[in-house]
């Protein structure tokens, strides 16, 4: 039982990403312009899928990270359902595995991120799956459109904004992570 939470937990944490990526980070949401005037108009702004993908300048290193409050409140936000949820039914577990598995995946999209964008050929780096999701991110510098998730693109496949090539050629960044994902 607990096997398939974990499963049902990261599919859910990866269609929770996209969603808050597509729909709140690419978009102001009201008022509330924090997430997109971070992540979209600057964020995004500094890091392109050409050479600025990675690193360039040492002081735009801080706009990388999301802000240290995110991951609390994001995990407190994606785990509220399955407390509801483990509220009605009295089974617990349910909800302290879901907030387990989110705290996780919020952390390998931090790092991941991280390492995406400031490579120092750690042994990750090095990994087939770290290089065709850096792939994926490098995708979503040029279409912005595209490929939301970081971590795990299930939710991307599943709701139709996976790419996994660039239709078009286009100056993209190189280094030992980052595949050609130029047109075939």
């Amino acid at each position: 039982m607990i096997v398939l939470n974990v499963i049902l937990a990261v599919v859910y944490a990866s269609s929770i990403e996209r969603l808050l990526h597509k729909y709140v980070m690419h978009r102001p949401v009201g008022r509330f312009r924090y997430p997109f005037e971070a992540h979209t108009l600057t964020h995004h702004r500094i890091f392109k899928a050409d050479l600025t993908y990675h690193l360039v300048h040492d002081e735009d290193k801080s706009t990388i990270p999301m802000a240290w409050w995110n991951a609390p409140v994001l995990v407190a936000c994606a785990t509220l359902p399955a407390a509801l949820l483990s509220f009605a039914t009295g089974i617990w577990t349910f909800s302290i595995v879901t907030a387990a598995v989110v705290y996780a995946y919020y952390g390998a999209y931090e790092y991941f991120h991280w390492c995406m964008h400031l490579p120092k050929s750690r042994r990750i780096e090095r990994s087939w799956l770290f290089r065709r999701l850096n792939g994926h991110h490098l995708l979503h510098h040029r279409y912005m459109n595209k490929n939301f998730n970081v971590v795990l693109p299930l939710a991307d496949f599943l709701f139709g904004s996976l790419m996994l090539r660039s239709p078009v050629c286009f100056a993209q960044t190189i280094g030992p992570s980052v595949p050609d994902v130029q047109p075939r």
